[in-house]
């Protein structure tokens, strides 16, 4: 088996773990709050909310910093860094004596995350151009995956083990990842600099300063997308179906089409953006993700929202390896970890916003609205998109012939 293959099934699994990790805790944290002492209702939810938000908002802040340290001591060491600290840190939830300890450890987490931009880095730089595009397309699965299965796999364990346990498990799980990355990825690293470079020097080293914060932009915008709905769609569910019993079924499922979708059309996608370039890819996904997102405000039950969700999935499916793709294109390879742990935060700043961004709308204007204005920031991104990158890079490749 090639090294490249070898490697990218290594982190698939780790990075699966890490998203594990990372959301299963979403339907079992109010228990296990309820569990730590506190009863009242409302300071569950106050809770809840800051534990899970904050694992991401301090993810955002270091993510950058582990990619800056991954391309001065090598990304297995931070693969094995961030898989070995997250299994520890989510295995002492399981020991928690009160919600502020708990609380202090998921801060503790988004301190040590940092294993999806190593894993991204490593893939990209370990990996040959001709196949790039399909490895970032199949890792990125990964983190879908993860982010939809996490809260699934915590409820299931709650249910079938105890709330402790559920920390117990996912932490050894990620410690198996941890020995995994020890003993089977292979890095090629050579150590190009000596000293750490301020953030200034760093973005004067970047050759394609205005494409790259395109690019990032767009992951943000398109994560912001993805997570729009989430604070929105049991009640929208609820209102599409009036009397049924099971609306966190239907509700789960909903959410989970474009994941599901993702998953399946993300490799492919991948493939095809090393066929045609990645700048098509995202152009072309940007405009289809854009027009799915508008019907989804009109439909009359939740069957028809789930079809629309899913197709969003096999649109949007291309759009997150293929910017991994251009980045990696355009990025010297000395500057790959910082530049994936910044496409990182602006992910994490996107699952953030999406939940921020479709509670305030539907607050405001209504729930139906949530869905138009996504829409219309993704066709935005579209056209800045055609101007800033398609052009851009079309006028690049011809020149380069």
């Amino acid at each position: 088996m090639p090294i490249w293959k070898r490697n990218l099934i290594v982190c698939w699994f780790g990075m699966f773990m890490s998203s594990i990790g990372m959301s299963q805790i979403a339907p079992v944290l109010p228990l296990y709050i309820n569990y730590l002492g506190v009863h009242n209702t409302a300071l569950i939810a106050k809770y809840s909310g800051f534990a899970f938000g904050a694992t991401f908002i301090i993810s955002a802040v270091f993510s950058p910093i582990w990619g800056s340290a991954s391309d001065k001591y090598g990304r297995k060491l931070m693969l094995m860094r961030a898989s070995l600290g997250m299994g520890i840190v989510i295995g002492c939830m399981g020991f928690a004596q009160n919600v502020f300890e708990l609380i202090g450890l998921r801060l503790l987490l988004g301190v040590i995350a940092g294993f999806g931009s190593a894993c991204t880095a490593l893939i990209a730089t370990q990996t040959d151009k001709e196949h790039a595009g399909f490895a970032l397309g199949t890792l990125s699965t990964a983190g879908t995956a993860g982010s939809l299965i996490g809260p699934m796999v915590g409820g299931y364990l709650e249910e079938s083990t105890g709330l402790q346990n559920v920390f117990f498990i996912t932490g050894g799980l990620l410690v198996i990842s941890f020995i995994a990355t020890a003993l089977f990825v292979k890095e090629s690293f050579n150590r190009l600099e000596k000293k750490v470079l301020p953030i200034k020097k760093i973005w004067s080293q970047v050759p394609e300063k205005s494409l790259t914060i395109t690019l990032f932009v767009t992951f943000f915008i398109l994560t912001l997308a993805l997570y729009s709905i989430e604070p929105i769609i049991t009640i929208y569910v609820t209102l599409l179906t009036k009397n049924s019993s099971h609306v966190a079924l239907l509700a789960g499922l909903t959410f989970s089409a474009s994941g599901l979708a993702s998953i399946l059309a993300a490799p492919r996608l991948g493939k095809l953006s090393d066929k045609l370039g990645a700048q098509h890819v995202i152009f072309a996904a940007l405009i289809l993700a854009g027009l799915i997102f508008i019907p989804q405000a009109f439909v009359k039950n939740p069957w028809q929202l789930m079809v629309l969700r899913f197709i969003l999935g096999l649109a949007s499916a291309g759009l997150m390896p293929s910017v991994n793709t251009l980045l990696k294109k355009i990025t010297p390879d000395f500057l790959t970890g910082r530049v994936f742990g910044i496409t990182m935060s602006a992910g994490y700043l996107g699952v953030f916003g999406g939940s921020i961004l479709g509670g305030q709308t539907a607050a405001y204007f209504g729930i139906r609205s949530v869905f138009l204005i996504t829409g219309a920031l993704l066709l935005m991104n579209a056209v800045w998109v055609y101007y800033n990158v398609l052009n851009k890079m079309n006028r690049k490749e011809k020149t380069s012939y």
